[in-house]
């Protein structure tokens, strides 16, 4: 029977993420909206759905450390893994906005959460401030996807205008709307039976709970952005797949964080780790997307293995933490005075010459 779960599991996910670019990428058409948006908001925020429901749950049950960990780690692993992914099935070309505005506020967001966390604890009031940002992004979105929309019906792929038709008529919309919302359920629902399951398999072959919550379960609640990313890549939906990352942590934050913060009776404490080590990671991780951005405007195959690189050794770096292995200290020396140093000069002489091409 557990077996059947994971299949059935694996199977909606797949099925729903179809559906779901599918709907959005016709929705988009329908709306004179670009596909950029409709990934940065309905997309984005539909398969963030997992997250807010365990960092909700989380934080009125009073387990901080998944309310927080789950946003934190969903961020990194959206960004490293998903985005690494999708670029090594095909290069994924980067919209101006998102280099210019998106991004940027990717970053900022991520260092609001650091100051907000210093004092120890998300308040209620920090919690109104995010969930506030949000209606304004949004807000913002819509307005200027509007406002260009001439611009956005250049850019959707003719085949998808093709397949919709005439946009006024009231059966292609409730259809299109149809395939949102069947692929977000099959999308929650298939993520929850992938995790289940797989953590079963996980105890059955004597991995311990420490490594299933720090691999499985971290990685779970970010299937629906996986499998959705990689289809649109796959379908050539390339906004729908970069923008779908972008526009997920930042929902995370302003979102999952905020209304967490909200709900919880007093607040979110944060613990001293998570402040020294994995929020600044989060950081790192979203500070390294502008430069790669940057850099002709596309993710290369070669840029997404770097990002999967880093997510193996930040798992492995959390996984000799929660074993305490004595190869700790070696591997964190190697990491932090060899690939980062290096990485990082890679990543200015890309963008220097990147500059100086721009300016010639």
């Amino acid at each position: 029977m557990t077996l059947v779960y994971f299949i059935v599991g694996l199977v909606f996910l797949v099925v729903g993420a179809e559906l779901l670019v599918r709907g959005a990428s016709r929705l988009a058409a329908a709306l004179g909206i670009s596909p950029l948006i409709i990934g940065l908001t309905v997309v984005a925020f539909g398969t963030s759905a997992p997250e807010l429901a365990v960092s909700v749950k989380a934080a009125l049950d009073g387990q901080a450390g998944i309310a927080v960990g789950n946003v934190v780690g969903s961020n990194i692993f959206n960004v490293l893994f998903i985005l690494g992914i999708s670029a090594l099935i095909i290069p994924l070309v980067v919209s101006k906005q998102l280099i210019k505005f998106d991004v940027p506020l990717m970053i900022f967001l991520s260092v609001s959460v650091l100051l907000f966390a210093l004092d120890g604890q998300f308040s209620r009031t920090e919690g109104i401030i995010w969930l506030s940002g949000l209606f304004a992004y949004v807000a913002f979105l819509i307005y200027t996807s509007r406002r260009d929309s001439r611009k956005a019906a250049e850019a959707i792929d003719p085949e998808v205008a093709d397949l919709l038709g005439d946009p006024s008529e009231k059966q292609a919309w409730a259809k299109n709307i149809c395939f949102i919302v069947i692929g977000l359920v099959l999308l929650v629902l298939g993520s929850r039976w992938l995790v289940d399951t797989a953590v079963i398999f996980a105890k059955y072959l004597g991995v311990s709970e420490v490594v299933i919550g720090l691999t499985i379960v971290a990685a779970g609640t970010s299937l629906p952005e996986v499998v959705t990313s990689i289809i649109a890549a796959i379908r050539g939906e390339r906004d729908i797949a970069v923008g779908n990352v972008v526009g997920s942590n930042i929902f995370n934050i302003m979102a999952v964080l905020g209304i967490a913060s909200i709900v919880a009776p007093t607040g979110i404490p944060v613990e001293a780790s998570t402040v020294r080590f994995d929020i600044p990671v989060m950081i790192g991780v979203a500070l390294a997307c502008l430069p790669i951005f940057f850099t002709g405007q596309a993710i290369s195959r070669s840029e997404g293995s770097l990002f999967l690189a880093y997510y193996i050794a930040y798992t492995v770096y959390l996984v000799l933490v929660a074993t305490s292995n004595p190869s700790l200290d070696t591997f964190s020396k190697l990491m932090l005075y060899g690939a980062l140093p290096l990485t990082a000069l890679g990543l200015i002489v890309l963008s220097l010459r990147q500059w100086r091409s721009a300016k010639v």
